[in-house]
């Protein structure tokens, strides 16, 4: 998503772009809904948009949600925001990973500028002066001036820079599925903190919701082995019955958690975006937020840079990028680390305070609207493509 997103966003930077996709896709399904899905906050729809790949999504299929409950399962500490106490007809969109992916890329593959190749893997680079030649695993050779890895958490363009990461495993794997409930989930994004993780449902357009169920590895294997009425009713359990009795679900995966982040976005003639520069708990949907902001915020200085003449790999434009987006990311590495340890605990003091600390939070207007102006990229330092009217 985020790869795409940021060769879109070059379209017009007058330079030619290689986009590799090591393994096709599986392609958006207009019969039933993807596994994994992502909350898209209203800075990564403004992207979106200026990429023009949001009329595709919508086109396909997308939820939207204007409230989100959260709550606590070890004490009476709730929080409610809606929409409509900013003056916003919605919160965010649900939207499957596929839709995005699919709709990015008929942006991409109608570019002049973009070559997009298929079943190619980069294997290593080589600098040669103001170049970086680069090897292909099917035998290929790219020369270019900038190398951006977009390839995940896994990274092999991170690895080959020789940038460091850091990180651990949250001792958590996330279960998904796609869930029918008795009650209809009113638009509204769902949390309840257990004392082994955050177990989310997530409204669909067609009245299921996806769930993203984070709890212990154990548990999470078991849960993949239940069979139907087993889950659905451990998960109705789990989510204190607030949709009523879930009714079906489809199949289920499960995918471990961890956090890491590169110690640096940028080596000499390459810059890492996306999961490949950070990775953090999925408990706010911001991952793949910060990801679409990295690219916003990349593609602006390239074209910047491009416009003023100088090449693409100036370390003044790639030293920008990396004190622009850094930060950011790190501060919300940070609290969504806090909020994990917090609600993990069961240290009675500790979860009395987050009980008490979120019925405050959800009295104090202003200070809740602020946070989640915050989560829905309505304020903060933005790339030009996340603001409103992209001023």
């Amino acid at each position: 998503m985020v790869g795409n997103t940021l060769a879109a966003a070059l379209v017009d930077s007058g330079s030619r772009i290689v986009l590799l996709e090591g393994a096709a896709s599986v392609p958006w399904n207009d019969h039933d809904y993807d596994l994994r899905v992502s909350a898209i906050t209203r800075a990564s729809e403004r992207i979106l948009q200026s990429v023009g790949a949001w009329q595709g999504i919508s086109g396909r299929r997308l939820s939207p949600f204007s409230d989100m409950q959260v709550w606590d399962a070890g004490g009476d500490g709730h929080i409610h925001f809606d929409s409509a106490d900013m003056g916003e007809p919605y919160l965010g969109h649900i939207i499957e990973n596929s839709v995005i992916v699919d709709a990015l890329r008929e942006v991409v593959r109608e570019a002049d500028n973009i070559e997009c190749r298929v079943g190619s893997r980069f294997e290593s680079y080589q600098q040669a002066g103001d170049y970086l030649t680069v090897m292909l695993d099917d035998g290929g050779v790219i020369e270019c001036s900038l190398l951006i890895g977009a390839d995940g958490r896994e990274s092999a363009v991170r690895d080959a820079a020789a940038i460091a990461v850091q990180g651990h495993a949250y001792g958590q794997h996330a279960l998904v599925a796609t869930v029918s409930t008795m009650l209809d989930h009113q638009q509204t994004a769902w949390q309840r903190f257990l004392p082994s993780g955050p177990l989310a449902f997530l409204p669909l357009a067609d009245g299921r919701c996806s769930i993203v169920w984070s709890t212990t590895p154990d548990q999470a294997a078991e849960l993949v082995e239940l069979d139907d009425d087993n889950f659905c009713e451990q998960l109705g359990a789990a989510f204190a019955h607030k949709l009523g009795d879930i009714t079906a679900t489809s199949k289920r995966a499960c995918y471990p958690l961890v956090q890491q982040h590169a110690q640096s976005y940028i080596a000499d003639h390459v810059a890492l975006v996306g999961d490949a520069a950070h990775a953090i708990h999925p408990l706010a949907g911001q991952g793949v937020n910060l990801g679409f902001l990295d690219a916003a915020a990349l593609a602006e200085i390239l074209l910047q840079t491009a416009q003023s003449k100088r090449p693409l790999s100036d370390p003044r434009a790639l030293a920008r990028y990396q004190r622009w987006r850094k930060g950011d990311n790190l501060s919300m590495m940070w609290s969504m680390t806090a909020f994990k340890q917090l609600f993990g605990t069961q240290i009675a003091p500790l979860r009395l305070l987050r009980n008490m600390g979120l019925s405050a939070v959800n009295g104090a207007g202003p200070f809740k609207q602020g946070i989640i102006r915050h989560a829905m990229g309505l304020s903060g330092d933005l790339p030009r493509m996340a603001r409103s009217g992209n001023g």
